[in-house]
């Protein structure tokens, strides 16, 4: 049985339109937990696939694509760049423009 936490997440990252991002950061604080951005990660590892989310929107607080792993920070760019949103040579987003602010209404 999933969390309110691990809910508030899912239901959060859903909203998230084609086009724009959220950081972990911004992702847990909207749901409750500010300080619990690494939770939000271990959410998308375990939830992406089975809710269907849009985890290719998640990125660092920097901009960056966070996955070490090549494929899938590869997959992940590729993902973004068909929604629209341009990857920097520095290999981060520009959150000025692409960057999904949450309204303050309570998830839960």
């Amino acid at each position: 049985m999933a969390s309110v936490f691990t809910d508030a997440v899912c239901s959060l990252l859903s909203s998230v339109p084609e086009g724009k991002v959220v950081t972990y950061g911004s992702l847990a604080a909207a749901a409750g937990s500010p300080r619990a951005a690494r939770q939000v990660v271990r959410i998308l590892h375990s939830q992406s696939r089975l809710r269907n989310l849009p985890w290719h929107r998640v990125v660092a607080s920097d901009g960056r694509i966070a996955i070490k792993d090549l494929s899938g920070a590869d997959l992940q760019a590729g993902l973004l760049r068909t929604e629209g949103v341009e990857i920097g040579e520095n290999g981060k987003v520009d959150l000025g423009v692409y960057a999904w602010h949450f309204s303050q209404v309570d998830p839960h």
